[in-house]
């Protein structure tokens, strides 16, 4: 890559980190999406000062023969589209090549979530892991404030200690952007952060008096991020899945936030306030719940309903067979 395109890249994410608060995840995506398409028009002679729309068309097409998802693609798209929007802002060209490209669209697939029996049994998996008893209280605290806030795993890792102390009744999350919301702790999630908070605070005193420096993250790790991270969770969720006899396929960190929204909103709560527990900018992101909620209460009546089978059932005494 050369000195220039990395100057566009660099430059441009500095931007998007300094002016909208974007978050780590996504200046990291910008790099690598921009750096693949980079060394795409490299390979055909252009740069990024000399891309044209047909340029932009075919490495789409070229993602496509890729056999990337139209999910990814997307993203791609998202990517370059922000930075030539940035590029011609800022003077770099005379006009945007991506103004009127169109993306892919993307798969509208439901997001998977997890009925209430088998949270139960995660949670129940969660307090007897671990290799010690402050393993388990760790991990526990981690799946109760998971299901209790609807958090994103990437906010939950990150959690300073700061955010957990005072009123244990309400937890400050630091959401995308910079955004600040307060969730409420359901008694379950308030006990496990009590618990946590007390082994942590003894192994901290314990390292503290043997010269090492206190931590700021409410689940502290020896790792160069100094907390537990997304992916050692993600492996332990598994781990959770496996032992509570849930499949693990279905079982991930963004799951619990999907079963979070499901359930209170099966529950009675309304749009506006999931929305604003789950830190989206849109209600119409959180709309998708309410298809969610939707399939599943088709998928029970489907399956225990007696007119929804195809079994012989008694109407009146004689037996009967459902008409379709």
């Amino acid at each position: 890559m050369s000195a220039e395109t990395d100057r566009w890249i660099s430059t441009f994410i500095e931007a998007q980190a300094a002016e909208l608060g974007a978050a780590q995840n996504t200046l990291l995506a910008y790099g690598r999406d921009l750096k693949d398409f980079a060394a795409w028009a490299t390979r055909q002679g252009r740069t990024f000062d000399t891309v044209k729309q047909a340029d932009i068309e075919a490495y789409l097409v070229y993602c496509d023969e890729q056999g990337l998802a139209k999910s990814t693609r997307a993203r791609r798209l998202s990517s370059i589209k922000q930075m030539y929007r940035f590029a011609f802002e800022e003077g770099w060209r005379a006009e945007n090549p991506a103004i009127q490209i169109s993306g892919p669209g993307q798969d509208k697939r439901l997001p998977k979530t997890l009925d209430i029996a088998e949270v139960d049994r995660l949670l129940e998996a969660a307090r007897s892991s671990g290799r010690n008893a402050a393993d388990s209280t760790r991990n526990t605290c981690l799946m109760e404030l998971l299901y209790a806030t609807g958090m994103r795993v990437s906010e939950l890792v990150g959690l300073p200690v700061s955010a957990a102390r005072g009123d244990p009744r309400m937890l400050l999350i630091l959401g995308k952007g910079g955004k600040e919301r307060i969730v409420p702790l359901s008694p379950p999630a308030r006990a496990a952060l009590t618990d946590w908070l007390k082994t942590r605070d003894q192994a901290e005193e314990a390292g503290k008096a043997r010269g090492k420096p206190a931590s700021r993250f409410l689940f502290p790790s020896r790792g160069v991020a100094g907390h537990l991270t997304r992916h050692r969770f993600y492996l332990m969720i598994k781990e959770f899945a496996v032992a509570g006899g849930v499949s693990p396929e279905k079982v991930t960190p963004h799951t619990l936030r999907h079963a979070f929204a499901t359930h209170l909103l099966a529950g009675g709560a309304d749009l506006r306030s999931i929305q604003a527990l789950l830190g989206h900018a849109d209600v119409a992101t959180t709309e998708i719940y309410t298809h969610v909620l939707d399939a599943r209460l088709t998928e029970l009546v489907l399956e225990h309903h007696p007119l929804a089978g195809d079994a012989p059932r008694k109407v009146s005494g004689k037996t009967s067979r459902n008409d379709p």
